[in-house]
This record gives C-alpha cells, sequence and structure tokens, in this order.
C-alpha cells in the first residue's frame, strides 16, 4: 500500500481521534488507551513504510498528544502495563475471534476423529499415546490410582516443566502459522486427536468421569491457551494467504505483531495452568464441589476476558467513534 492509499484509508479516523482528544483530553484514560494502541499501530506501520514522510511525524506527533493526555501526572509504567491488559491484549483478542472460532473448530473435529479411531481401533490408543504411557496408565489403574502420572514430581518441579512445555507447544502452533496456516493447523489437529484418543481410552476402561474431574482442573486453561495461541498463527498464516489491499510483507508485518500480543496476553494463563497442574492436580480425591468450582472458575475466566470482554470493549470503541461521526 503506497501513501496515498495509506491517507485515504485512514485520514478520517486520525481526525475523529483528535476531535475526540480536544473533548476528553482529561476524561477516559481507558478510552485515550484505546485511541493510543490504534494510533501507535498506524505509526509503526508509517515508519516502515513511510519513514521520513509528513504522514509519519503527523503520526508521531498524535500519539505523543494521547501519550500524554493518558500519563499526565501519572505513573507511567504502571498505567501503560494496566492499560496493555485492560484494553490492547483484549481488542487485538476481538480481531482474531474468527480465526479463534476456526482454532476451536479444527480442535473439536480432531478430538472426533481420536474418539471414533480409538472406539474402532484397539491399537490406535497405544500408537498415539506410546506403549509406555498405556502399560503406565493400566498399572496405575490396577492399583486404583489411574490419575497417579500427576504425583510422580515434585511440585516446583512439575510446575516449571508444565509451564515451559505449555509455553512451547503453544508458541509452535503460533510461529506454525508462517506456513500459510497449514503448519498451525496440524498442530492443532494432532493435539485433538491425542485428547480425543486419551479421553476415549480412558472411557474404555471405565475411567472417563474421574478423569475429567482432575485432568481439567489444569485443562481447561491449558486447552484453551493452546486453541487460542494457535488463532494467532492462523492471524499470522492468513495474512500470507489473504493480504487484501497490502503486498503480503506489510500484511504479514501487522498480523505478526498482533499475534505477538496475543501470545504475551496468554502468559498468566500458561502459568496458572501449570500452577494447578502442579501444585493442585495431584489432589486427585479432591472433594466433587470444589473440582468444579475450579473448572468453572477457569472456564468463565477463559470465555469473559477471552470473548465477552473484548466484544464489549470493541463495541464500546465503535459506538464512540459512529458518535464522533454525527
Amino acid at each position: 500500500m503506497n501513501e496515498v492509499a495509506f491517507l485515504r484509508r485512514n485520514a478520517e479516523k486520525w481526525k475523529q481521534f483528535e476531535a475526540l482528544l480536544r473533548k476528553e483530553r482529561l476524561a477516559d484514560p481507558d478510552r485515550l488507551a484505546e485511541l493510543f494502541v490504534e494510533i501507535t499501530d498506524d505509526l509503526s506501520y508509517a515508519r516502515t513504510f513511510f519513514p521520513k514522510s509528513r504522514t509519519t511525524r503527523y503520526l508521531n506527533g498524535l500519539a505523543a498528544e494521547i501519550h500524554q493526555a493518558i500519563y499526565k501526572n501519572k505513573r507511567e509504567d504502571r498505567h501503560r502495563f494496566a492499560a496493555f491488559w485492560r484494553v490492547e491484549v483484549p481488542l487485538t483478542v476481538r480481531s482474531a475471534h474468527r480465526e479463534m472460532l476456526l482454532a476451536l473448530m479444527i480442535f473439536v473435529i480432531a478430538m472426533a476423529v481420536g474418539i471414533v479411531s480409538t472406539l474402532n481401533d484397539d491399537g490406535f490408543a497405544r500408537l498415539i499415546m506410546g506403549d509406555r504411557y498405556i502399560n503406565m496408565t493400566l498399572e496405575n489403574i490396577e492399583q486404583g490410582d489411574p490419575m497417579a502420572v500427576y504425583k510422580k514430581m515434585g511440585e516446583v518441579d512439575m510446575f516449571l516443566a508444565i509451564t515451559l512445555n505449555n509455553v512451547r507447544v503453544s508458541f509452535i502452533a503460533f510461529a506454525m502459522g508462517l506456513l500459510f496456516s497449514v503448519g498451525t493447523g496440524y498442530i492443532l489437529f494432532v493435539n485433538g486427536v491425542m485428547l480425543g484418543t486419551f479421553h476415549t481410552f480412558l472411557f474404555q476402561q471405565d475411567y472417563l468421569m474421574p478423569s475429567l474431574l482432575v485432568v481439567y482442573i489444569h485443562g481447561t486453561l491449558e486447552i484453551s491457551a493452546i486453541i487460542i495461541a494457535a488463532a494467532a498463527g492462523l492471524v499470522m498464516g492468513n495474512s500470507l494467504l489473504f493480504p487484501g489491499t497490502y503486498t503480503r510483507g506489510q500484511a504479514f508485518m501487522q498480523a505478526a505483531r498482533r499475534g505477538v500480543k496475543i501470545i504475551v496476553g496468554l502468559v498468566p494463563v500458561f502459568i496458572a495452568a501449570g500452577f494447578l497442574e502442579g501444585f493442585v492436580t495431584r489432589y486427585t480425591e479432591m472433594p466433587l464441589p470444589l473440582s468444579l468450582l475450579i473448572i468453572g472458575g477457569s472456564l468463565g475466566f477463559i470465555l469473559w476476558y477471552f470473548v465477552y470482554y473484548p466484544f464489549r470493549l470493541a463495541a464500546k470503541r465503535d459506538t464512540s467513534r459512529r458518535r464522533l461521526t454525527k
């Protein structure tokens, strides 16, 4: 996209931001933070492709003005950090909701493949999960503790190992988007098949319900994080497949920034899932109400922060824009 097209595409939006800034210089810091996010995205693009243009200088000045309005007489680091989690991450997630739905669909279909294959092929579970894991699980079942695998490591060691593994898997799911989304789809499919196979194998051993109550204490956050990270990979991969009015390079750079922001936003989820798996899941005889509380709380948080809140925040932003045009 050349500079003229860039101006045509965004000039009206910038004028609206200027008008809002004049009216709300000392008002709602969250709204100003939203403006700052959008302007800095445009500024980053302009600095990359038109580094010495008047457009870049104009956006730099507008960004500085919004920045001062947000942080005047306040501690910058604290409020910048809060704005990142309250505004930047949710708005970026909202722009990726379509990819999140696609990632969820791929994962669910893969789970169905794992379930059907395990039900119809006695050797499928060993093929997917390996003889060692199957034999270990069967031994644990014979000893009356099918979930004993969660008790074999120390709490801290398990927490660190699981957290790092979750980060690794999610980053791979994101990075594989470089293969035009096919790589991310493959990672999703493999993990979905494994999960479907795992649950079906335990169903065949008459331990499905106890396993669900144990595994999803940490699995609710862990699986959700993988799906959302994969959505970030699809955002990046789809930018290469469907660049729209941008060149593929331009579309990729913008999508990669969005994807990285989503991955950073998942870091607390990785840590929380690792903590639950390391310190809580090992208590396999936990009272049912407590298990359901943890699982329900985890699911509620995911649905609120990654679905409902981004949708509401984006709707609020769009309403503010429409008011400016009247």
